[in-house]
């Protein structure tokens, strides 16, 4: 599919260019990619909402001033079904039919990888807030993030455990199937055991995609004597491993990754989950300053607190707003417009985001710290720490 892509993009590029793709007089296009069915539908919809939010309330204050010019904005959300190829099939919709000046999303690495591909051959800046591989950035111009990369949290996660419950001993539980739970595991064994010394990850265990019974790895866990067992499962999945763990008598510590963050964690685990920890980008509990804004505003829209994955997509919305901002004006020809884009964003430096200061260069990745969440009594995630790696 994406060789196929490839292939297509020099006469897509000539066509393009031929067309000159003038912008809408006034209006400024951001196309979202973000997963409105499917698996991860919920964040997608955290996503949108999001989205939404920030649209009234820029519109509403009259629009988008970029140098003499005031622009209204018009968000375009496509779904791209929680898979990777719909993901690479909305960023062709959205840079070749919808002409968007940028693109907000995928959210997951999985659909970010291949999309932002596509993005970059299109010289369409892309920003995705909660992609944590590597390859959805690396050597591609066009594309950014708004969390950290998926190696910044092992090294923080066990600073943190090392310090919160002296731990010299963990296991692993984990998903060998998906890629982010099985990069994940890998890094984490990887980075404790340098820190800790060979064999002090005790138990390594594995399932398959579609499991639900982890009777027997969990046995195995527990007969390990780890002090601490580390899930980087996804929010969907965590409170079955977490119910299931502690009914086989496992009293300790159960800590996980930002994929916990999203979705109804708390709502399908309830008070099983509450004092537990993990690490993430974002929390609305106890927060200060323009995240508290963002929660305040949020709360009143939509009577309940934001995510991680709002926080990340009002921050990656917000940057690409403020790049437009600092062209200093449009010339209304796309192709041109998204080079100005994508040159601001590279040289932004110190934007105060809801998720931590923001700094980004030609790697696409944004200079920030990471944030340990607990769940607190009420189920609410809320901001722990902050540990820079």
């Amino acid at each position: 599919m994406i060789k196929i892509i490839r292939l297509l993009v020099p006469l897509f590029l000539v066509i393009l260019n031929a067309q000159l793709l003038f912008a809408a007089e006034n209006i400024i296009k951001i196309g979202f990619d973000i997963p409105l069915t499917g698996e991860f539908h919920v964040v997608g919809d955290y996503a949108k909402r999001t989205g939404e939010l920030l649209l009234k309330h820029v519109n509403g204050s009259g629009g988008l001033q970029v140098g003499e010019k005031t622009y209204k904005l018009e968000f375009i959300y496509g779904d791209n079904k929680s898979t990777p190829t719909g993901a690479s099939s909305q960023v062709l919709s959205l840079v070749t039919r919808e002409n968007v000046l940028a693109i907000v999303g995928p959210l997951s690495s999985q659909q970010a990888v291949p999309a932002g591909g596509v993005a970059n051959s299109f010289a369409t800046t892309m920003v995705s807030p909660w992609s944590t591989a590597p390859a959805t950035t690396k050597d591609r111009p066009f594309v950014f993030r708004s969390g950290y990369l998926l190696d910044v949290q092992s090294p923080v996660l066990i600073k943190f455990a090392a310090k919160e419950f002296g731990a010299k001993k963990a296991a692993i539980l984990y998903d060998i199937v998906s890629n982010y739970p099985r990069s994940m595991a890998k890094s984490f064994k990887q980075v404790f055991e340098q820190t800790n010394g060979p064999g002090s990850i005790v138990a390594y265990e594995e399932f398959r995609t579609g499991e639900t019974d982890f009777s027997s790895q969990l046995k195995a866990i527990i007969a390990s004597d780890a002090d601490i067992l580390f899930t980087p499962q996804h929010y969907n999945e965590v409170p079955l491993i977490v119910k299931q763990a502690q009914k086989m008598g496992w009293n300790k510590p159960i800590i996980g990754s930002n994929s916990w963050a999203g979705g109804n964690l708390v709502g399908e685990c309830g008070s099983d989950c509450n004092g537990l920890f993990f690490v993430g980008n974002f929390a609305a509990g106890g927060v200060s300053g323009v995240a508290k804004e963002f929660v305040d505003l949020y709360h009143a829209e939509y009577s309940e607190l934001p995510d991680e994955v709002s926080g990340l997509t009002w921050d990656a919305i917000k940057v690409l707003l403020k790049a437009i901002e600092n062209t200093g004006g449009l010339t209304g020809n796309l192709i041109n417009d998204r080079v100005l884009v994508k040159d601001q964003l590279t040289n932004l430096r110190k934007y105060d985001g809801v998720t931590g200061e923001i700094n980004f260069n030609e790697s696409g990745n944004p200079n920030k710290c990471a944030i340990i969440i607990k769940i607190d009594d009420q189920g609410i995630f809320t901001h722990h720490e902050t540990i820079c790696p």
